[in-house]
């Protein structure tokens, strides 16, 4: 891997981060827990699109352990490693089927897969009445998912009106 792809990935986990920090000090108008925007994973939705494989996990897992270190919440490491072992796996085959236009339909499909991730730890931790969570996360998930999606859609659509998006 070069310096400059390097640089890349490590620019896209830090800016990762810095949303994800940022939303944790915006309140959760949500009364169920797990339910949130999720805007850190604009990043990784782009990411999937733009990097290999293996480049995106690297930007995901730094991103999730340094999150679960900043954000004092070790517990949450598990939870969300879960989700993005899922997310990722999923996103990553739909690129091959869906194209850049339609993003949003693959993180839609990769918040899903996110939260079924999440709830299975969840109810391996706690016990099974936990799944009573699950079509509240599923239906914040689509959303979520079709948001964070139409963010890096836009974002690739105006990288390459500015020149400065390089498919390599």
């Amino acid at each position: 891997m070069n310096v400059r792809k390097m640089t890349q990935l490590a620019m896209l986990t830090g800016v990762a981060l810095i949303i994800f920090v940022i939303e944790l000090q915006i309140p959760n108008p949500f009364p169920i827990p797990g339910i949130k925007l999720g805007l850190a994973n604009i990043i990784t939705v782009y990411a999937v699109y733009r990097f290999q494989a293996g480049e995106v996990m690297m930007i995901v897992f730094c991103r999730i352990f340094l999150a679960a270190v900043f954000s004092g919440n070790m517990m949450a490491l598990a939870y969300s490693f879960a989700g993005s072992v899922l997310c990722l796996a999923g996103m990553l085959l739909l690129r091959k089927i869906i194209d850049k236009k339609h993003i949003w339909i693959a993180s839609v499909f990769g918040a899903i897969l996110h939260n079924i991730g999440q709830i299975s730890i969840a109810a391996l931790v706690m016990g099974t009445g936990i799944l009573v969570y699950l079509p509240f996360l599923l239906l914040s998930g689509c959303l979520a998912g079709a948001f964070t999606g139409g963010c890096a859609q836009l974002i690739i659509r105006r990288l390459k009106e500015t020149m400065r998006y390089d498919e390599s």
